[in-house]
């Protein structure tokens, strides 16, 4: 189990074996779907014009979180493939494998023994599935290749001082940071991996070059927190947490994704989340224990500089996500496992490079049982990669799996309560998943506005009405709570509380395109169809091929008399319905055709 130069040749056919390796492993996931937020990343309909791709970059807000470069590739992506989610899971699958060759060549540049072992379980180590098989984290794949890029890179920088070096090395740093703002980490990292090799950090040679880095990260780092705050919504009475509180989290944290790196069970999509509690003397073993390893690697620092330098790299690279700043993720658990995706480099490095120097040092002679015991390894780790990933098939699969591994996972609960009311229709199931949900979170308010939803498709209007005032009272900003109400309101023929309640809805998400869509509908019924007429151009503006609203925009050209602009109009609709496989709707289109086509002819 030697460390030896390889020819071109055997490069390449590593790189085929790490790659044949991660597409095996991960095989499952390209018949999977697409999952919970993957809506809020896969590009939305109204960014996917050339202006679209101009709002990404210059309009904060238009994506889910300001990650230019991210939303740039999902852009590309629906133009090559639209919808087909198999295309996108490659593509993060892909990502991953080429990040495993590339800590394979940073580790190779840096002689670290078992840049290989270590590439390898990186790749197929099951902590990673969730940044593998969820659409959603191809921010954490895509931003690791340019993190790892501008390491190599800048490494190759420090060796030669060429400035064009440098300048490659800061872009790939930009394209990573708008990607994901943990790219911010890397100049920190750079400085560490040199006081390693060099005992030392000199001002002039080390610090000063990586200034802008620094500088850049920082303000991306501002960027990300107010959007999650602000937009994402990272603040409220789950985010009201004390210093004490936090220091309780980072602890306990770092004991988690250590655990979970060296014992990869139980893995789950959302972990329950911790109750903290100060006067619980057991809470403080968790910090007690972190603070040890890192004394521990401090006093062994004079024999060697990799085992505090392994552990200050994976606590630096979790220390956003380590309870110290907001993130929205934080409402259900304080940990995941995406959040470690580049963390884990630091454990994995150190103990691979470990395990290649004992056996070197100790069994030379046996290097073939090495490889054998490696390959087994391996082989145990892509098994359980290989297991882990069918829980990401599909949204019903994941929620059930979720709830089985943790059982007060509310949100689990009430998202699959919507899935099997909104894919499938069954409300009368859906609704004990919303009971289970506010059992364990009382008010909780998605879950009682869903109940309303459930209530009102059952028939059960006054009910219905009942459940949405009840998650307006909770969150008076709740938009689809108001909108769901006014729809109720229109359907008692109650026309200007129904009005009332879609501007409510409109002020509290000015681009709500549904809420706009119904507005309209309300006002035309009010014969004021000049203003609804405005409404239905705004919802398209908004969403280019909202079906429903071109067809009604298309009645109401009808009934202003404008029947050439009207059949222009319901022809669109159609168009859009049957891309959209609506059938229903493409069948009441059609039929409105006709009507307008027969209108025309009559004398």
């Amino acid at each position: 189990m030697t460390e030896r130069q390889t020819t071109t040749s055997q490069w390449l056919l590593l790189a085929a074996a790490l790659f044949a390796a991660v597409l095996v492993a991960y095989s499952p996931a390209l018949s999977g779907g697409f999952i919970w937020d993957d809506d809020g990343h896969v590009t939305r309909p109204d960014l996917r014009t050339p202006h679209g791709l101009y709002r990404i970059w210059y309009e904060p807000g238009a994506t889910q979180q300001y990650y230019p470069v991210l939303h740039t590739v999902f852009w590309l992506e629906h133009r090559l493939w639209g919808d087909f989610a198999p295309d996108y899971h490659l593509v993060n699958i892909l990502l991953h494998a080429t990040a495993a060759l590339m800590v394979c060549m940073v580790l190779r540049r840096l002689a670290i023994p078992g840049a290989l072992l270590a590439a390898a379980i990186f790749a197929l180590h099951p902590v990673h599935v969730e940044s593998v098989a969820w659409v959603s984290e191809q921010k954490n794949t895509l931003s690791a290749f340019f993190y790892l890029a501008a390491m190599l890179v800048y490494l190759r920088f420090d060796e030669s001082r060429r400035p064009l070096l440098y300048w490659c090395a800061l872009g790939l740093f930009v394209l990573g940071l708008e990607s994901k703002t943990v790219t911010a980490t890397l100049p920190a990292a750079l400085l560490l991996i040199f006081w390693w090799r060099r005992g030392t950090v000199c001002w002039r040679r080390d610090v000063l070059p990586l200034t802008p880095f620094f500088a850049l990260g920082f303000a991306a780092g501002i960027i990300t927190a107010v959007f999650e705050r602000k937009l994402i919504g990272a603040e409220g009475a789950s985010f009201d947490l004390s210093l004490l509180d936090r220091c309780l989290i980072a602890g306990r944290a770092v004991c988690f994704y250590l655990g979970k790196l060296v014992l990869p069970t139980n893995l789950t999509f959302i972990y329950p989340r911790w109750r903290l509690d100060p006067y619980d003397w057991r809470q403080y073993l968790y910090i007690v224990a972190s603070l040890a390893l890192l004394v521990s690697a401090w006093a062994y620092r004079r024999r060697s500089r990799a085992p505090l330098a392994s552990l200050l790299f994976f606590v630096g690279t979790l220390f956003p996500v380590l309870g110290f700043c907001n993130v929205f993720p934080f409402i259900y658990s304080f940990v995941a496992d995406h959040f470690q995706y580049l963390a884990s480099l630091g454990v994995i490095t150190a103990f691979s490079a470990t395990a290649v120097t004992l056996w070197q040092r100790f069994a030379r002679a046996k290097s073939a049982t090495g490889i054998v015991l490696c390959l087994a390894l391996l082989t145990i780790l892509g098994t359980l990669t290989w297991r882990q990933t069918h829980m990401y098939a599909d949204e019903i699969t994941l929620y059930q799996t979720t709830i089985a591994r943790n059982p007060t996972c509310w949100m689990a609960e009430n998202n699959l309560g919507a899935y099997l009311a909104e894919k499938q229709g069954n409300f009368a199931e859906a609704i004990p998943h919303y009971r289970r949900a506010l059992a364990i979170k009382p008010g909780y308010v998605e879950a009682v506005n869903n109940l309303g939803v459930a209530a009102a498709a059952l028939g059960r209007s006054d009910e219905a009405i009942q459940h949405y005032r009840a998650a307006i009272k909770i969150r008076p900003d709740y938009a689809d709570a108001h909108k769901n109400l006014g729809n109720a309101l229109l359907r008692a023929g109650q026309l200007d509380q129904a009005i009332e309640q879609f501007k409510l809805a409109i002020d509290a998400r000015p681009h709500y395109s549904e809420a706009y869509n119904n507005l309209g509908a309300a006002l035309a019924q009010k014969g004021l169809l000049a203003e609804a007429v405005a409404c239905y151009q705004r919802a398209l503006e908004i969403r280019p091929d909202y079906a429903g609203a071109c067809s009604n925009l298309a009645d109401a050209y009808a009934k202003i008399g404008m029947p050439r602009e009207a059949l222009a109009t319901a022809r669109q609709a159609l168009e859009f319905a049957t891309q959209q496989k609506n059938h229903a709707l493409a069948d009441a289109i059609r039929a409105k055709i006709a009507l307008f086509e027969s209108a025309r002819t009559k004398p």
